[in-house]
C-alpha cells in the first residue's frame, strides 16, 4: 500500500512520515460500497460506536440492578448504562463504570473498553479516553476511529490528525468512517493541505464514492471556501442522501456568488425525489433572506407547512429573519410572539435583524425606531431565562452605536462584564467602536489598552476613533504600535491613518504611509485612500496640488471627492477651480441630495441661475428625493425629535430665548453668521425658473441640530457633555455657532451627523472646521 506522502501535523517540529505499507487494504478495512460495514468495524458515520445485539436487550435501571445483585457480568450489561453516561454527560459515572470494570476484569474486553472511550470523549475527557486507549492490549479501527472522531468533538483537531499519523505508523488499516473523522479533523484544524491527501487515499481505495466519504468531503472543502472542490466532491458521490444535498446548499447559502447555485440545486434535489429535512429547509430560507426574495421565501414557508416543519425552531428563526431583512417586522414580530419556545438564536436574529435593517430604512424615523426595537428586545431577553451570548452584544452593541445611545451602551458594557464575555474579541471591538461612535473617545481608549487580544479590526477600529476625535498623532503612534505588535494592517486601517494625517495637514507623514501601503503591504489603493491624499491638500489650500495628485496617479475621482474638491475651492476662494469640480461632478450625475445642495448654494452665491436651473432640473431626473432636517437628542432615556424651526416641543419658548441668548453672546465674542446659509431641497421647493424660489432655506432660523443642542444644555446638568445626531451634513452657521455655544456654557457639545463626528469643546471642533464645509 502506497503512503499518504509527508502527513505533517501543524504545530510539530518536524513533519511525520506516513506508514508505507506494500499491501492493499483487506476487506476488514470497510470500504463497502454497498452500504453495510461489516461488524468488525462497529462504527458509525457520526462517531457512535454499534455492536452485535446483546441476545436480550436491557435498559439502564435493569443493568444496574444486575449489577448490584452480584450476578455473572457480561460485557452487554455495561451497554446500556454507557449510554446513559452519554446523555446525561455523567462524567462521574462513567469513571465508577470504568472503576467497575477493572475490578471485574470486564475492561479487558475490547469492544466495552472501546465504549468507554467513546464515552469519555462525548464527556469531554479526552485525557481520560486517551489513557484508557493506550491501556488497552488490543485495539481495532472502531477503537482508533473513536480516538480521532473524539479529540475533534473536542476542539482537539490537531491531536485527532497526530492520532491517524500514530495509526498508519503502526500498520493498521483506516474505515472510511476513519477517513471521514479524519477529513473533519483537517477541517477543523484547517488543515486543507492534510485533508486533500486522505481524499487521494479514498480515491486510490475506491472510498470517495461511499456517501458518506462524500458528504465529509464536500462539508471540508465547502468549510474551507473552495466551493468548486466542494461541488465537484458533491457530484462524484453517486449516491446522495439529504446531507450531501443540505451540506452543499448550505454552503452556498453563505457565499453571496454561490445564491442562485444553491437554490437550482434545492430544485434538483426536490427533482430527484429525495425529501428535504429541517435543516435543508432553513438553508433554503436563507438563500431567499440572502436575496431578499420574499416570493420565494413565502414559497418556501408553503412547502414547510406541507412536510410538516413549519413548528421546527430553526426554520421559523430563518423565516422570521427573511421578513426582518425585507422590513415586514409587523410579520416577523409576530411570528416571534407566536413561539412557543424560543432560543438564543431567535432572539439573535430578531435583534440582528433589526441592527441590519436601520441601514435600509425608507428615512432616520424608522430607523431609530428599528434601533429602539432592537433595545426592546434586547431588555427583554436580560429578563428572560435566557442569556446573551456573544453575538447578541456584537449586535446590540452595533445598534447603540448607530443610534449614539451612550447611556444604553454602558448599560450593555456593564452586562458584558457580568456574564463574562467581555473577555471575547469580537464583544471588546463592538463596544470600542461603540464609544468611538458616541464621542467617548476616553471610553473607548480604556476598553482598547484592556483587552486581552486585539485584531486587525480593533486596531483599526481605534484608529479611526483618534482621526475622528481629531487626535491625529495619537492614531500615528497607534498605527506604529500595532506594526511593533506584528498585526497587519489592511485597506481600511490605512483609510483611518491617511485620514488622520489629512486632518492634522501632515503631507510627509500621509505620503510615506500611502507609498508604504503600496512598497510593503502590497495593497492597492482604494478610492478611500486617494481621497484623503486629496482632502489632505484641500484642507491645505494646496489645491493645485490636489489636481495634480489626480493627474499624477490616472484614477478616478468619484461624487465625494470631486464634492470635497468644490468644497474646498469654493472655501479657499478659487471660482475658477470650483466651477471645474462642479461640472465633472455633474458629469457623475450624483445620486445624494446633499451633493446637489452644495452645488445650488454654490450657484445661488455667485449667481449662476442658468447653472441652478440645471441642477435642479437634474434632481428632478435622477428622482433623488428631498433634503429634510431631522436631529435627535437622548436625556435620561427619553429620545427628543427636532425639524428645522421646530415649535412642537412643550419647552419651546424657553429653547428659542436661550438660542437668541446664546448668539447674542457668541456675536459678541466673534461669532459672524453666515449669509449663504444652505437651500434645502424640501416639499416645498418647486418651480423651474432662472431665480430659485423662495426656499425653504432661507427663511430657516434654527436648523434642528441647534434646537437639540440648546435643549441639551437646558435639561442636562452643568458639565455634563450634550450628544446630538444628525441626519445630514451639518452648515457652516450652524457648525460655527455651535462652536461658540461650546465656549460659552463651558461644555463639550458631540455631534454626529451623516459625514463625520463633531466634538466642539472650548470654542474648537475636531473637524478642523472643515467637515461643515459641504454644504
Amino acid at each position: 500500500m502506497a503512503s499518504i506522502p509527508s502527513l505533517a501535523v501543524s504545530g510539530a517540529a518536524t513533519a511525520v512520515p506516513a506508514v508505507v505499507a506494500a499491501k492493499p487494504l483487506p476487506s476488514s478495512a470497510g470500504f463497502d460500497k454497498g452500504g453495510s460495514y461489516q461488524r468488525s468495524t462497529q462504527a458509525a458515520e457520526n462517531g457512535r460506536l454499534e455492536s452485535e445485539s446483546p441476545p436480550r436487550p436491557l435498559d439502564a435501571q435493569e443493568a444496574m440492578s444486575m449489577l448490584k445483585d452480584g450476578r455473572t457480568v457480561q460485557s452487554a450489561m455495561y451497554v446500556p448504562l454507557l449510554h446513559r453516561c452519554v446523555e446525561t454527560r455523567g462524567l462521574g459515572a462513567a469513571r465508577a463504570l470504568h472503576g467497575h470494570m477493572a475490578k471485574t476484569g470486564t475492561v479487558a474486553d475490547m469492544f466495552v473498553a472501546t465504549s468507554l472511550v467513546n464515552v469519555y470523549m462525548r464527556c469531554g475527557a479526552s485525557r481520560d479516553a486517551r489513557s484508557l486507549f493506550d491501556e488497552m492490549p488490543e485495539k481495532n479501527v472502531v477503537t482508533w476511529t473513536a480516538l480521532i472522531t473524539g479529540y475533534t468533538l473536542n476542539s482537539e483537531a490537531v491531536l485527532a490528525l497526530e492520532v491517524f499519523v500514530e495509526m498508519l505508523e503502526l500498520g493498521r488499516y483506516p474505515s472510511h468512517y476513519t477517513l471521514g473523522g479524519m477529513l473533519n479533523a483537517c477541517s477543523a484544524a484547517r488543515r486543507i493541505d492534510l485533508g486533500q491527501q486522505v481524499h487521494g487515499y479514498s480515491i486510490k481505495y475506491g472510498a470517495d464514492t461511499i456517501t458518506s466519504m462524500g458528504n465529509s468531503l464536500c462539508r471540508m472543502y465547502c468549510k474551507s471556501g473552495d466551493l468548486q472542490s466542494g461541488l465537484r466532491a458533491f457530484k462524484g458521490t453517486p449516491d446522495k442522501n439529504v446531507i450531501t444535498w443540505t451540506t452543499m446548499i448550505s454552503s452556498c447559502a453563505e457565499d453571496e456568488n454561490y445564491l442562485e447555485l444553491g437554490l437550482s440545486l434545492f430544485l434538483d434535489m426536490l427533482e430527484g425525489g429525495v425529501t428535504p429535512n429541517e435543516f435543508t429547509l432553513t438553508s433554503v430560507m436563507s438563500l431567499c433572506g440572502a436575496r431578499l426574495d420574499m416570493n420565494l421565501g413565502k414559497q418556501v414557508q408553503a412547502f414547510c407547512y406541507k412536510v410538516g416543519c413549519e413548528a421546527n425552531l430553526p426554520v421559523k428563526n430563518s423565516t422570521m429573519y427573511l421578513y426582518l431583512r425585507k422590513g415586514e417586522t409587523d410579520e416577523a414580530m409576530r411570528l416571534f410572539e407566536e413561539m412557543d419556545s424560543s432560543s438564543i438564536i431567535t432572539w439573535n436574529a430578531m435583534i440582528s435583524g433589526y441592527a441590519q435593517i436601520m441601514d435600509s430604512a425608507k428615512d432616520d424615523l424608522h430607523a431609530r425606531s428599528r434601533g429602539f426595537q432592537a433595545l426592546k428586545l434586547f431588555r427583554d431577553l436580560v429578563r428572560s431565562e435566557l442569556k446573551p451570548d456573544l453575538f447578541t452584544f456584537s449586535s446590540i452593541l452595533s445598534v447603540c452605536s448607530a443610534m449614539m445611545a451612550l447611556e444604553q451602551g454602558e448599560q450593555i458594557h456593564a452586562t458584558t462584564i457580568k456574564t463574562g464575555c467581555l473577555s471575547d474579541v469580537v464583544v471588546n471591538s463592538a463596544l470600542v467602536n461603540m464609544y468611538n461612535k458616541c464621542g467617548c473617545i476616553e471610553c473607548a481608549t480604556k476598553a482598547f489598552v484592556e483587552m486581552p487580544t486585539r485584531t486587525p479590526v480593533t486596531w483599526t477600529s481605534m484608529i479611526s476613533g483618534y482621526s475622528q476625535h481629531g487626535r491625529s498623532r495619537d492614531a500615528i503612534q497607534l498605527f506604529e504600535d500595532m506594526i511593533l505588535s506584528g498585526a497587519k494592517p489592511n485597506e481600511i486601517t490605512f483609510v483611518s491613518l491617511l485620514s488622520a494625517c489629512s486632518y492634522a495637514g501632515l503631507v510627509e507623514e500621509a505620503e510615506r504611509y500611502f507609498d508604504m501601503m503600496r512598497n510593503e503591504y502590497h495593497i492597492e489603493p482604494l478610492v478611500d485612500h486617494y481621497g484623503c491624499m486629496v482632502d489632505m491638500f484641500v484642507r491645505l489650500g494646496r489645491l493645485d496640488d490636489a489636481f495634480s495628485f489626480i493627474k499624477r496617479t490616472g484614477f478616478e475621482p468619484n461624487e465625494a471627492i470631486w464634492s470635497s474638491l468644490v468644497a474646498g475651492c469654493r472655501s479657499h476662494g478659487n471660482m475658477e477651480l470650483a466651477f471645474y469640480a462642479a461640472d465633472r461632478l455633474l458629469e457623475l450625475k450624483p445620486k445624494v441630495i446633499e451633493t446637489y445642495v452644495l452645488l445650488l448654494n454654490m450657484y445661488v452665491s455667485t449667481g449662476r441661475w442658468r447653472d441652478v436651473a440645471r441642477v435642479r432640473k437634474l434632481v428632478k431626473h435622477e428622482d433623488v428625493g428631498f433634503l429634510r432636517d431631522r436631529s435627535w437628542i437622548a436625556i435620561r432615556d427619553k429620545v427628543y425629535f427636532f425639524r428645522a424651526d421646530d415649535m412642537t416641543h412643550p419647552q419651546a419658548t424657553e429653547l428659542y430665548q436661550l438660542l437668541e441668548n446664546l448668539l447674542e453672546k457668541a456675536k459678541a465674542v466673534g461669532y459672524e453668521p453666515y449669509q449663504n446659509a444652505p437651500e434645502l431641497l424640501s416639499d416645498s421647493t418647486e418651480g423651474d425658473d432662472d431665480r430659485p424660489a423662495a426656499a425653504a432655506g432661507s427663511l430657516i432660523k434654527h436648523h434642528s441640530e441647534r434646537l437639540a443642542v440648546a435643549l441639551g444644555l437646558l435639561k442636562t446638568p452643568p458639565g455634563a457633555t450634550v450628544r446630538v445626531t444628525k441626519n445630514i451634513t451639518m452648515c457652516r452657521d450652524c457648525h460655527s455657532s455651535i462652536k461658540y455655544f461650546s465656549l460659552l456654557a463651558n461644555r463639550e457639545i458631540v455631534v454626529r451627523d451623516s459625514k463625520r463626528l463633531h466634538k466642539f469643546k472650548d470654542g474648537r471642533c475636531s473637524c478642523g472646521d472643515f467637515g461643515a464645509l459641504l454644504l
